[in-house]
């Protein structure tokens, strides 16, 4: 059971490396159809990005049956997936974009940070110039300022979802 768990909880992090290349290089790359949505202004329950959970939910679910069937430890890294996507939809879906009804601003420490610098992610109109692609995981804001200062050569002056938040946090201490 020890080895078991320790595989789930290797692929909940291996996930969020995962993750942020997928968000960098594939959603902000040639899968930008489908994230464009995520980075507009929601005009439902849904948006076209939510296309990638269910694709990596139909993708733990085949591993947990393939595992079950077998083909072992594939159900664990399929259930460390199951957990991964339920934490991005806590941490991501509800905390910072408010896609189900609880209301919670972090005011310090890790869930803070997550937080601002996630709307400094959505400072930025388009696929390019973005900044901290992670979805459990955040460089300090300090870092995650100083990299959209370098890449927008100054203060921001975006316009995109989450900008009027990251330009406000742009001014205050970190």
């Amino acid at each position: 059971m020890l080895v078991n768990s320790l595989i789930v909880l290797f692929t909940v992090a291996a996930m969020e490396v995962f993750s942020v290349l997928a968000h960098k290089h594939i959603m902000h790359g040639f899968g930008w159809n489908w994230h464009k949505s995520h980075h507009e202004p929601r005009t439902g329950w849904f948006e076209k990005n939510d296309l990638y959970a269910v694709f990596f939910a139909g993708v733990s679910i085949l591993l947990i049956w393939l595992g079950t069937e077998g083909r072992h430890p594939l159900e664990w890294i399929g259930a460390g997936m199951t957990a991964y996507g339920f934490l991005y939809f806590v941490a991501h879906d509800g905390l910072v974009h408010r896609r189900w009804p609880f209301k919670y601003v972090p005011k310090s420490g890790y869930l803070k940070r997550l937080y601002q610098a996630h709307l400094m992610h959505h400072a930025v109109e388009g696929k390019e110039g973005a900044v901290s692609f992670g979805f459990l995981y955040s460089p300090p804001v300090a870092v995650v300022k100083a990299q959209l200062r370098q890449l927008h050569q100054g203060p921001l002056q975006g316009r995109g979802r989450g900008a009027a938040k990251a330009q406000a946090d742009e001014q205050a201490p970190s």
